[in-house]
Order: C-alpha cells, then structure tokens, then sequence
C-alpha cells in the first residue's frame, strides 16, 4: 500500500507518539505534517521528527490523504467547524480524542462539498506512548478498505489495533483499556505499600511490584491459554498464591472490578452525550 499523507492536528503527546511510531517503521517525513497552536511545541515536533509544522490548521490538511484529530475533546467542536471548509472529499478523518462519537463528527465537519466525510473513530491509551499501547477503532458507512488498512496502519505504529463492529462498544474499551492503566498502577501502588508494611524497602517494594506487573503481562500478551488457566498454573494447592487469591475473592474483588469497569463505561457514555452537542 502507497504511503498516505498525514496531517496531524494538534501535536501533543499522543500525536507525538503516533509521529514517532511511523516515524521508526520507516514512513518518511515529508509523508507527515503537524499543526498546533503552541510555537514551542511545533519546534519540538519539527526537531524531533524532522516533519512541516504549521501554525494554521487549514495549512496542515492540505493535500493530506488521512487527518488525525489529537485535539483535547473540549476544543473539538471549534476546531472541526473551523476547519469543515479545508476538507475534500476523499480525506480519512481519524479521532482519537475521548467522548466524541461520529455523528457530532460528521455534523461538525459535513459542508455542502463533503456531506459524509469518512471517520475512524479510535480510543488508544497512554501506554502507546511507549508504543506499547492497544487501540479499539471504529469506522463508519463511508470508510473505504484501503482507509481502514491506513487507519490500522497509523494505530498499529503504536501497539495493537483492534476494530469495533458497533460505535457503542468505543465505551467499553474506553473502560478497559482507555482508563484500564491506572487500574494496574493503583494495585502496584497497593502492592508497594503492602510490601512497605512486611518490611521491605519502599523502593525494593516499588520496583517488585512494577516489574512482577510486566513480566505477568508479558506472559499474558504472548500466552495460548487465558489469563485464568495461567492463573491456575501458578498457584499451587494450600500454597501461598492460594491464601492470596482467596483472600481477594472472599473481598469481592471480581465484583469490585466489574462495577469500576461498569463506571467508566457509565462516564464515557455521559461525556460523549456532554461533549457531542
């Protein structure tokens, strides 16, 4: 597939992420081009990267094949209004700005010349910074094949890319994976504080708890079997893994995460009520 032209608009840390991960598979600069209002962060982006950077957002979109919106969901609407009138016909959209469904989308940026524009909407999360991250995408009717493959293209730089049959599911993968990073840093917070108490050193405890974290979602990510069969494997009967366990379970701790999960999901779909009118 022929390398698509991308225009970013607004070049914080997630577009930078994405920047730097097309950038490492081998995409050229001058296939990649950026916009923001921050003068100092168009220098960094333009250092860092070696691509165009622009203070005007219509500047930015022009002759692009794929225009990534990574701007914060309260100036979304501004922005996508403003910037209607730049967009052809033909141009993949891709959001990657939280609460924002594709109908307030394609109302923003619909204009007589470009009725329907063609959306991926995408919910990645922070660790894509490490281009470690995991992304669930959408696209809407007017998305073509070879727009989903660049859509995939643009995410995968990032981490793994997962599609969505249906918008409303972008709520759940908000709740798991979206907000699911600080679920694992509050249990090895939990876990840093336990250690603390049974005597170990708070930075020894901190980085146990951290790197047993990583070596467990290693073992997960790369694994046949699910989580609960590894689960099985290492907890051997009347063992110390079991007196653990069972005290989590006997707390509720199933239950527990499903109803945080639950709650996140609840709040992502407010927000994109809030934020979509």
């Amino acid at each position: 597939m022929t390398t698509p032209r991308i225009a970013f608009i607004g070049a914080g840390n997630m577009a930078a992420s994405l920047i730097g991960g097309l950038r490492a598979q081998g995409v050229a600069a001058s296939a990649i081009r950026a916009s923001d209002r921050g003068a100092e962060q168009r220098a960094k982006i333009s250092a860092d990267y070696a691509i165009d950077t622009f203070a005007s957002n219509a500047e930015a979109v022009k002759g692009a094949d794929v225009i990534v919106l990574s701007v914060k969901p309260q100036v979304m609407k501004d922005v996508c209004l403003d910037l209607a009138a730049h967009i052809d016909d033909g141009q993949l959209i891709v959001s990657i700005a939280a609460g924002i469904g594709c109908a307030s989308l394609e109302r923003w940026l619909g204009t007589p010349h470009n009725s329907a524009p063609a959306i991926v909407r995408c919910m990645p999360n922070t660790p894509a910074l490490l281009r470690q991250g995991v992304s669930g995408l959408y696209a809407n009717a007017r998305v073509s094949p070879a727009q989903r493959q660049q859509a995939e293209q643009l995410l995968g730089a990032v981490g793994l890319a997962l599609w969505l049959e249906q918008e409303s599911l972008i709520d759940a993968v908000t709740a798991v994976s979206g907000s699911g990073p600080a679920y694992f840093f509050l249990l090895i917070e939990a876990m840093t504080a336990a250690g603390e108490k049974l005597g170990l050193p708070r930075e020894t405890a901190a980085q146990l708890s951290a790197h047993t974290a990583l070596g467990a979602a290693r073992m997960a990510a790369s694994s046949d079997v699910d989580a609960s069969e590894l689960r099985r494997r290492v907890t051997s009967p009347a063992g110390t893994t079991e007196a653990a366990i069972n005290s989590f379970q006997a707390g509720g701790f199933e239950a527990l995460v499903e109803k945080a999960v639950r709650a996140a999901a609840n709040r992502s779909a407010e927000l994109a009520e809030q934020l979509g009118q």
